[in-house]
């Protein structure tokens, strides 16, 4: 290249289009690239002649049809020239700046004398750099469009670390690795192949392209080729399992009703599977047809052996399983050679795949119904037919035949407990989400919009705890403890410090709720704006009537209207606190009640005092807790308060009944005769001195207490004093 490069500069300037031309034509890149190579590698010739500064900014530019060489550089604009590298004078920036100014930059004319020859030898190893480097970006944009596409090149190296090399068009090269071979595949040197592009690297000395022949996109690609209807979706590849070399299975449906998509890909006498079993070195290709029904797709898919029968089990919290029965002669066929036929079928299907002999399957039918009570209990039938299967399992274990007639009945029974158990799983399944979306639903939305890191209250060693089990936000741990409590309280790191945290941190929470009366009275005064609106644009104005009569009669109904609706809001008020009042002191008395029932030896037993388990002191302790007598009072009052905390679940409530059912506390020292009557008279006298009074402006009774200083001087007191 460097040759051809010097004389292509040593033509004269007349042949100096011609020379670039070639140069084109040498190197398949485009003439922008050449031109931007060339004139960069002038501008570095350039400083290396004057040794400007890499500061400077130098543009090179090349005249084609003539090949004069002009190099632009930045100069200051000074009265004086001391260095003509970089400084110019205010006439020669002139000829290409009007607007330059004594102390400005300009871009000016800087070529050297003589410099294109000059140029052509000091820059000779630069352009031949840039243009590398441009072939090379060309060459990765190029064969990064054909991923996933076939191609095809000639062997130029086989063997050694690199696996196979293989020469591409644009000059490149391309590298087949041993683990994107066909296993034994051997291949010689100037042997046309095809592969497909897999990759596309970047590295120092190019772009890398891997090419595979072991791929799956490969096959496909084949096949897209060699079946027209899947060229054009008259038919569609569903999916590939393959192990290079061995065998593959294909999945494939029709996208038009009359097409058979297997008789499509197989070809008449299978020329069109045959060329492609060719190509990839004798492999085995299993074409099957794509079903939507998993349970027909999985039978397809473990061909060629029969299936008794496909029972699917897609548990939540694990892979689902499709549990595959064949009868004795098609087990081995069914798991194929070391186990190939069942992995590609896993592939294929994405399912995992548990194969079966009829006998073996008889077998774990009888063994769920004796371990099974629940559904032992709904299959009476079956458990009675259970000595029956044994016998014919214990005959086949001896080493005796069966009868057809025996396998039939045996594949019957299997049948109905498989298909009972699928059933029940599915029901169990049903009712844990159920669970999941009820416990979900008593929780506020807005909970699961305050995130776990927002929460200043919760200790930061129990966040990373939290946060590390993937609950991110109040709402999840809320729904977890609503469904389990263990789940959340038995991570690891959790005691009772940490478990009074975040039962304290859940009752503290206060989530708002949209009431729906609230937004029936909104909208009922909406209609009710728009129906008086819609009335009054509809009415038509009278000729006759006085406007301003009109106007003062609505403003002396609006007044009257008013000062009504005041009134009954006061009387409402008045009668809602009332109520209320009455309500609190019911409630309170209530209260009181229980107080008085419950042992005063019950308020001074702390909950360590108690067998209670730390996990609930721990959340009992969050919500404000500390002794025995106020867990009772509210358990008397209000059991919700308690068995409702989050996380308390019926362990809790079962240990918190247990310990409280044992609990014994002293009684109280009965009181004499002498005593009780001292006690009576001091009610008596308590009595005598309170009496009880309307009073109009609260609008209730109120107590009275008379002074011993005065007869006649009363002191009005709150009314639960005076009890």
């Amino acid at each position: 290249m460097g040759d051809f490069l010097g004389q292509t500069m040593a033509k004269t300037k007349t042949n100096f289009k011609q020379a670039f031309d070639a140069l084109l034509e040498d190197k398949n890149l485009p003439e922008e690239v050449i031109l931007e190579a060339i004139e960069s590698a002038m501008a570095s010739a350039y400083r290396r002649a004057v040794n400007a500064s890499s500061a400077q900014e130098v543009i090179g530019k090349i005249d084609l049809e003539t090949g004069d060489v002009t190099i632009l550089a930045e100069k200051e604009i000074v009265e004086d020239v001391q260095d003509e590298r970089t400084e110019t004078t205010l006439e020669d920036a002139l000829k290409v700046n009007e607007e330059a100014e004594l102390g400005g930059m300009a871009m000016v004319d800087a070529t050297p004398s003589n410099f294109g020859r000059v140029a052509a030898q000091t820059a000779r190893q630069v352009i031949q750099q840039r243009i590398r480097e441009a072939e090379r970006a060309v060459q990765a944009e190029h064969f990064e469009r054909l991923v996933g596409e076939i191609i095809s090149g000639i062997v130029q190296a086989s063997g050694g670390r690199r696996g196979v090399t293989v020469g591409l068009d644009m000059n490149a090269e391309g590298s087949i690795p041993h683990n994107q071979k066909i296993p034994g595949e051997r291949f010689h040197v100037h042997d046309r192949i095809r592969c497909v592009v897999l990759e596309v690297k970047d590295s120092p000395r190019g772009p890398q392209i891997i090419l595979s022949r072991g791929h799956g996109s490969f096959l496909r690609r084949l096949l897209e080729n060699e079946v027209p209807e899947i060229y054009h979706g008259v038919v569609e590849i569903r999916g590939i399992a393959r192990e290079p070399g061995r065998r593959a299975k294909v999945a494939v449906s029709a996208e038009q009703e009359g097409i058979d998509p297997v008789g499509a890909c197989v070809g008449i006498r299978g020329v069109r599977i045959q060329n492609i079993v060719r190509e990839l070195h004798n492999e085995k290709i299993d074409i099957i047809e794509w079903n939507p029904d998993q349970v027909a797709y999985i039978t397809k898919a473990i061909s060629p052996a029969r299936v008794s029968g496909v029972y699917l089990s897609e548990p939540a919290d694990s892979a689902r399983t499709a549990t595959v029965v064949v009868s004795e002669d098609q087990l081995s066929l069914a798991i194929g050679r070391n186990g190939q036929n069942a992995r590609l079928a896993a592939k294929l299907t994405g399912w995992r795949i548990d194969i079966k002999s009829l006998v073996e399957a008889a077998t774990d039918s009888v063994k769920k119904l004796k371990t099974d009570g629940e559904l032992s209990k709904l299959m009476p039938k079956a458990v009675e037919q259970t000595s029956e299967i044994e016998a014919m399992l214990a005959k086949k274990a001896e080493g005796r035949s069966l009868t057809p007639e025996e396998y039939q009945i045996m594949g019957t029974f299997m049948d109905r407990v498989e298909q009972r158990t699928i059933e029940v799983q599915e029901e169990a399944e049903r009712a844990e989400q159920k669970e999941i979306s009820d416990a979900r639903a008593k929780i506020s939305p807005a909970a699961f919009e305050v995130e776990l890191a927002d929460v200043e209250e919760l200790k930061e060693h129990v966040f990373n705890i939290l946060f590390e089990a993937m609950y991110e936000t109040i709402g999840d741990v809320m729904l977890a403890l609503a469904l389990d409590a263990d789940q959340v309280f038995d991570l690891p790191g959790i005691g009772p410090k940490a478990i009074e945290n975040i039962t304290e941190v859940l009752a503290g929470m206060d989530f708002p709720e949209v009431e729906t009366e609230e937004i029936v009275e909104v909208v009922e005064e909406e209609a009710e704006g728009e129906i008086e609106e819609k009335v009054e644009t509809e009415e038509e104005p009278e000729e006759k009537v006085d406007i301003e009569a009109k106007k003062e009669a609505q403003a002396k109904a609006k007044l009257v209207a008013e000062k009504e609706e005041a009134e009954k809001a006061a009387k409402e008020k008045a009668e809602r606190i009332k109520q209320e009042k009455a309500k609190a002191f019911a409630e309170e008395k209530r209260i009181a009640e229980i107080r008085a029932n419950i042992a005063p030896a019950a308020f001074d037993m702390t909950l360590e005092d108690t067998d209670l388990t730390e996990r609930v002191q721990s959340m009992l302790k969050g919500v404000g807790y500390t002794n025995v007598g106020e867990l009772m009072v509210s358990l008397q009052t209000d059991p919700s308060r308690v068995f409702d905390l989050p996380g308390f679940g019926m362990k809790a409530i079962e240990n918190l009944t247990e310990v409280l059912s044992v609990l014994e506390f002293p009684e109280e020292e009965e009181l004499t005769e002498e005593e009780k009557l001292e006690a009576e008279e001091k009610k008596k006298a308590k009595s005598r001195s309170v009496k009880y009074v309307f009073d109009p402006e609260l609008g209730e009774v109120v107590a009275e207490k008379q002074h011993k200083r005065e007869e006649d001087d009363w002191e009005d007191i709150h009314w639960k004093d005076a009890l």
